[in-house]
């Protein structure tokens, strides 16, 4: 839904291996070998700390093909105080059940000041990572001791030791880190430049470019040549001036970032984005303060127009006085490049923002006003638009903390707003009759695209591939595992166990994908469905782990109607439902 969504909006907007152990029998059994898929977590992120003077220094190597979550590091000081914390980022990855998250798959340093050490300090460090195969650890809680730390100096001194991080893979140059980076977020950046281009036909906006024109020109008899040059001088400065803003909030995100992953973070910036959505509809004015705003204009008008320097500087003031039409675009830019943390994107797309909102102002220089529309009612509709855009927001962050039925009604809640909005405004068009029914059929498809997630997921529309959820009985310690294997023995009724977690990205692909296979479920309908929830860090779910020895999540274990444990047969990490019922039948199953 929200893919459509997007498609649609731009559209518009150009148009406009384990051990196991059995129950019932004292005797373990082991996997072979050949059966392991995955190392232990000690093995998939060896941990080193070491201590020199007031400094910590913490270390994981990443195994090819594992990756850390950055969200997941937690340094939790014991009669001790983190003075400081020094880390890199996390590459951006775009997780489906998670949304964006940084992670690392390269060696990781982290460096930690301590100060005001007490007896028996420690440091919990927290972390947890995942196989790219499908396949999550539990979360890992290490404790650091700290020794004694020097007498505290008038002006801390260098200890003339370099940590250079352990690096057994080749590290990424800067530039390909860079390209990747990029890569990675190229919607993001482009998406930001046709925002730019959208904010420059708001009603507050385009009027106004005519007479900056002629300010930023000096009223001179200029080549086209030289009007380019004044005009780009100009954009440059406001568009540098996004950039500056997009670093310095990204930069502040680089610190809260596993702050913005907490639900009250979510709900309170999915809140701001909704009241910035309203003052585009027109319900309220948000716009800085007519004081500084004046302040700003005659500063710029001070500028001599017609000179490169006076004109740069005339753009770089004019990026500061936002109107009411740019405040809440812009405000919610920089909260979603906050949400990101990621410098580089952050920077690019604050540039794009600006140039876009300067290239009718460069068209103008250069032109004049021959290739752009006249100013009319249709700039309030590319404003209300933009109120559409920021409602995405909010729904995208609201993704990550509730379930699946609330984010498939909320983005078809939004989808039925728009094309609704789209449908009455073109009733009320006096466009020809050809654009009138075009914008009809639009809008009607619009919402019934809308409204087939809804209805797919509420059984109103079938699939051939999928029904309801399996139905699990829910266990929560081992006495309770040891009554339901027992239960199912005496019926003579095969088992599966399912260990869950959610944390665990391929749990949840297995019941979106796997378990909800109709096919699927008609093989496991004899079966007894048990499932541990081991979410929780606590004694009951760590026994549960250990009874087992389960490495990491998703892992599934099978016994047959005898309530022998088919030890061979055990699934670690994520398989789809093909793959899943080949599975099954490989083992008699």
């Amino acid at each position: 839904m929200r893919t459509i969504f997007l498609i649609l909006t731009l559209l518009i907007s150009a148009l406009s291996p384990l051990q196991a152990q059995k129950f019932d029998n004292s005797s373990p059994s082991v996997f072979a070998p050949s059966q392991e898929r995955f190392v232990t977590v000690d093995e998939a992120f060896p941990f080193l700390a070491y201590q020199q003077g007031n400094q910590l220094t913490l270390s994981w190597e990443v195994k090819p093909g594992y990756y850390l979550y950055q969200q997941r590091l937690k340094f939790d000081p014991q009669q001790v105080r983190i003075v400081s914390t020094n880390m890199r980022n996390g590459e951006p990855h775009h997780d489906e059940f998670f949304g964006d998250v940084n992670i690392y798959t390269t060696p990781l340093q982290v460096t930690l000041e301590l100060a005001d050490a007490g007896e028996n300090a420690e440091i919990q460090v927290g972390y947890q990572g995942c196989a790219e195969e499908g396949f999550c650890y539990p979360p890992e809680v290490r404790h650091v001791p700290i020794a004694p730390l020097p007498a505290p100096t008038a002006a801390p001194k260098s200890t003339g030791v370099t940590f250079q991080p352990l690096q057994k893979t080749v590290p990424q140059t800067e530039q390909n880190r860079l390209a990747n980076s990029l890569g990675e977020n190229l919607w993001t950046v482009v998406l930001f430049l046709f925002l730019g281009i959208g904010l420059a036909f708001t009603p507050c906006v385009f009027p106004m470019y005519p007479i900056v024109t002629s300010i930023v020109l000096g009223q001179k008899d200029l080549s086209k040549k030289q009007a380019f040059g004044l005009a780009l001088i100009y954009v440059q400065g406001m568009a540098l001036t996004y950039t500056l803003l997009g670093l310095v909030v990204a930069s502040a995100g680089l610190q809260f970032q596993a702050a913005l992953q907490s639900p009250v973070v979510l709900i309170t910036l999915s809140l701001l984005f909704i009241l910035l959505s309203l003052s585009m509809f027109g319900l309220y004015t948000i716009q800085m303060p007519a004081s500084l705003q004046t302040y700003l204009n005659n500063l710029s008008q001070r500028q001599s127009g017609g000179r490169q320097l006076g004109v740069f500087v005339m753009g770089a003031i004019s990026g500061l006085v936002c109107s009411p039409c740019t405040t809440a675009p812009l405000s919610g830019a920089l909260l979603y490049v906050a949400q990101t943390g990621d410098l580089m994107v952050g920077g690019i797309a604050l540039y794009l923002l600006g140039f876009g909102m300067g290239i009718p102002l460069i068209m103008i220089a250069v032109f004049g006003q021959t290739f752009l529309p006249k100013s009319g009612p249709w700039m309030e509709k590319i404003k209300v638009l933009f109120g559409f855009i920021l409602l995405a927001a909010p729904i995208f962050l609201l993704e990550r903390i509730v379930s699946e039925s609330w984010s498939t009604a909320l983005w078809a809640l939004l989808g039925v707003s728009l094309f609704l909005w789209i449908f009455l405004t073109s009733l009320r068009s006096a466009a020809s009759t050809l654009r009138k029914t075009f914008l009809l059929v639009l809008s009607l498809s619009g919402i019934a695209l809308s409204l087939t997630p809804v209805a797919l997921y509420s059984g109103i529309i079938t699939s051939s591939s999928e029904s309801a959820a399996l139905s699990f009985v829910r266990i929560h310690n081992v006495d309770e595992l040891r009554q339901q294997l027992a239960q199912a023995k005496a019926s003579q009724q095969p088992v599966m166990l399912d260990f869950y977690a959610d944390w665990c990205v391929a749990c949840k692909e297995f019941e979106k994908y796997t378990f909800s296979d109709h096919t699927v479920q008609q093989k496991l309908a004899n079966y007894r469905l048990i499932q541990a929830d081991v979410t929780a860090d606590n004694a009951q779910n760590k026994a549960l782990l250990d009874e087992l020895n389960v490495l990491g999540l998703p892992t599934i274990s099978f016994w047959n109607a005898s309530g022998k444990r088919i030890t061979e047969a055990r699934i670690t990490g994520f398989m789809s439902a093909d793959e899943f019922l080949e599975h099954l039948t490989s083992y008699a199953l």
